[in-house]
């Protein structure tokens, strides 16, 4: 943690600027992104708060933007169950010792990450199930709640059966949107919304959408083969960060 006020405010609004145009390019990664930044100068728990309530306006805005040419056929089975999911996570973040959980987590993030490029070339036939679906989106909302994560499983999924950017884009991006809603209430009741990320929240908004509006632009030069690459490389580095962040425990 720094003292250093000019420190802690440029990391701070930094992180939210390149968090925004990492989700407006890829539609993903917000979270992850401001982890990096946000766990080396907040308390954990208040950097989950003010994350969760960053994603939320974060990922709103380019659904809005693209909203004619995302697909979002394949979200529903996967956001009833992720909102449940939610403050389980919630309450594993408040209640248990997350060394063992992060550790798990960033091993199989980066494992996986790093097996499917070196697979790329390997065509895996998954075929979506509304069970397995249910199942993928409970686990995402304990991850959603527990670190502000919720959309790496989702992503991983659709990302294994290859679907093309827009279904991709269309399924997990909503779903982040939606378990943000469900987690902003569960954390205000949990009382971890306080007048402090009220104000930090304040202070980032303006770099949040002014990166999510250049990453917007970018998302439309992006084509099928760089996007898995980009969303790959988002997953290993999601894992890096949980693992880097038990140093900070």
């Amino acid at each position: 943690m720094t003292s250093d006020p000019v420190i802690f405010q440029s990391i701070l609004i930094f992180g939210a600027f390149i968090a925004g145009i990492v989700q407006g390019a890829t539609g993903f990664g917000s979270g992850i992104v401001l982890n990096a930044f946000w766990l080396h100068i907040l308390e954990p728990s208040a950097a989950i708060s003010l994350n969760i309530v960053s994603c939320l306006f974060v990922s709103a805005l380019p659904i809005f933007k693209l909203r004619k040419t995302l697909n979002f056929s394949k979200l529903k089975s996967f956001v009833t169950f992720g909102v449940i999911g939610i403050p389980t996570g919630l309450l594993i973040l408040t209640l248990t010792e997350p060394t063992i959980f992060k550790t798990t987590v960033g091993l199989i993030l980066v494992l996986f990450s790093i097996w499917k490029f070196k697979s790329k070339n390997i065509l895996i036939n998954f075929k979506s199930s509304p069970s397995l679906d249910k199942l993928i989106g409970f686990i995402s909302g304990i991850l959603g709640g527990f670190a502000a994560l919720g959309g790496i499983l989702p992503t991983i999924w659709v990302n294994l059966q290859r679907l093309p950017k827009n279904t991709q884009r269309g399924t997990y991006e909503p779903f982040i949107f939606i378990t943000s809603i469900a987690a902003v209430v569960s954390f205000y009741f949990a009382g971890f919304l306080n007048l402090d990320i009220f104000y930090y929240f304040l202070k980032v908004f303006p770099a949040l959408i002014i990166g999510s509006l250049i990453g917007v632009k970018i998302y439309s030069f992006i084509d099928e083969d760089l996007f898995q690459k980009v969303i790959l490389g988002l997953i290993f580095f999601a894992g890096l960060v949980l693992l880097l962040s038990l140093i900070h425990i």
